[in-house]
């Protein structure tokens, strides 16, 4: 679906903006810190725990933003979006605290759980086949007939200004970082962190953390150009969507490396988040710890943030049971 015909990049000032409006809303999640992932990696890990947040993702930071700036009249239209799970329960979730209506695309191959939350917060779901055009496409009809405003799940300057509170937390709780890693599937997340790093510790390197199965960023990093996946196949549920031009921006102008992990380096990642540090998290959340693993010469002896961006889990499904 187009977007607007302005390109606005958000600013930081932007994001300052946003820390105000959706303080009321979300949780200022904890910082854990491991003994045992320190050991493992080398690297002094600070945790910035977003499973424990409202909605138990980051992503109720960039919803609750963009539908809390809504004015009057739009809002009483409501909200619409597109998202495989996090992106349209915390929208959801936003809507609800403001007591307008919200109407969500999702892949039908979503995890239940997540579809489950959309409804209980009170979101109508829409399911459709398990492409990125196939979203868009129910998506734009759905606009059309209601007029809600459209809320990008990470293409929107909005939604980027309130990720960005995440990191900009993560700074301030732990001081000085010697570099962040954090997901990244559409972008959102990693935009933010690029946002507020870049204006809050510039000398703090940034890494994406991205599944092998589902590698267009990193391809896209590497061809200096947008390479999209229509429907990649990945444990790693939130992290199968594509770049869009604003977080391309964000991505070619500030992230040190794309860095990758295979599927069983994110199971086992995650296994061992549960194990140690006795926290859920979802298998997108463990792509940037399976990363640093993997890649220890990179990390080992710097002070390094890790952003678990969510915990929303289909319990009955949990993946080293898959076989």
């Amino acid at each position: 679906m187009k977007q607007a015909a302005d390109f606005y990049i958000p600013t930081f000032d932007d994001v300052l903006r946003a820390r105000e409006r959706i303080e009321p809303y979300i949780h200022r999640t904890p910082v854990l810190t491991s003994t045992y992932f320190n050991e493992l990696t080398g690297a002094e890990l600070f945790f910035k725990c977003e499973n424990f947040q409202k909605a138990g993702a980051f992503k109720v930071r960039g919803a609750s933003n963009a539908v809390f700036g809504l004015g009057e009249d739009q809002a009483a239209k409501g909200v619409a979006t597109h998202s495989s799970g996090n992106h349209a329960l915390s929208l959801s979730y936003a809507a609800g605290r403001r007591g307008i209506p919200v109407s969500v695309v999702m892949p039908r191959t979503a995890p239940e759980a997540k579809k489950a939350a959309v409804r209980g917060y009170g979101g109508e779901v829409f399911e459709c086949e398990p492409s990125t055009t196939a979203r868009e496409a129910m998506l734009e009809e759905l606009v059309a007939r209601s007029g809600a405003d459209f809320v990008h799940p990470y293409n929107d300057h909005r939604v980027i200004a309130g990720q960005a509170t995440c990191s900009l937390e993560l700074s301030e709780d732990v001081g000085e970082l010697d570099a962040i890693v954090a997901p990244i599937g559409g972008g959102g997340m990693i935009s933010g962190t690029c946002l507020a790093m870049s204006n809050r510790s510039p000398q703090t390197e940034i890494y994406a953390a991205e599944p092998k199965n589902a590698d267009d960023a990193y391809r896209s990093f590497h061809a200096g150009k947008i390479i999209e996946d229509d429907a990649p196949q990945t444990v790693a549920d939130g992290l199968k969507v594509s770049l869009r031009p604003r977080t391309w921006h964000f991505v070619s102008s500030h992230v040190k490396d794309v860095l990758l992990a295979t599927e069983d380096e994110i199971i086992d990642a995650m296994y061992l988040t549960w194990q140690r540090m006795k926290i859920v998290v979802e298998p997108s959340s463990s792509v940037p710890l399976a990363t640093i693993i993997k890649n220890r010469g990179i990390f080992a002896g710097k002070r390094v943030g890790v952003i678990l961006t969510g915990g929303n889990v289909d319990l009955k499904k949990l993946p080293w049971n898959s076989n």
